[in-house]
């Protein structure tokens, strides 16, 4: 299927890609679209994978750009899973962290259910019972 795709380094995509790429894994309910414009203009670094100017994946990293780094929406579009774009953005990600992060820089990332192996493959680990990740959504 996907055979010649392009890829976009330190590109984000437009809103409505943005819109368009979360809802199709599922993820509409959760997002709140209304401020996303700002926080991917925010974003320290991002990849996006087109295939005929369409936009089939996108990745980002997040955070202060000195200590914290935070991997955050891998998205493939469901069309496209299974041919190693997830790869791609991962290590597209990877690469600018090994390239740009000072030494002790704290990299961390959410996986969603079934994508816990995924990650190891990058070093990502579950440091409990030292270490719990946490977080809160802020629900007006």
């Amino acid at each position: 299927m996907v055979k010649d795709y392009e890829v976009l380094y330190n590109t984000t995509p437009t809103l409505d890609e943005y819109i368009s790429l979360c809802s199709s894994v599922g993820w509409k309910d959760f997002m709140n679209f209304d401020v996303a414009e700002t926080s991917l203009r925010n974003t320290v670094f991002s990849v996006i994978i087109k295939d005929n100017n369409k936009v089939i994946g996108m990745g980002r990293i997040v955070g202060d750009g000195a200590i914290y780094y935070y991997i955050q929406d891998i998205v493939v579009h469901p069309k496209y899973q299974g041919y190693g774009i997830g790869k791609e953005i991962m290590n597209t990600l990877m690469s600018y962290i090994e390239n740009n992060a000072p030494n002790k820089a704290f990299i961390g990332l959410f996986a969603s259910e079934g994508k816990v192996d995924f990650y190891k493959k990058y070093g990502f680990k579950d440091y409990s019972p030292n270490m719990t990740g946490m977080f809160k959504v802020n629900l007006k």
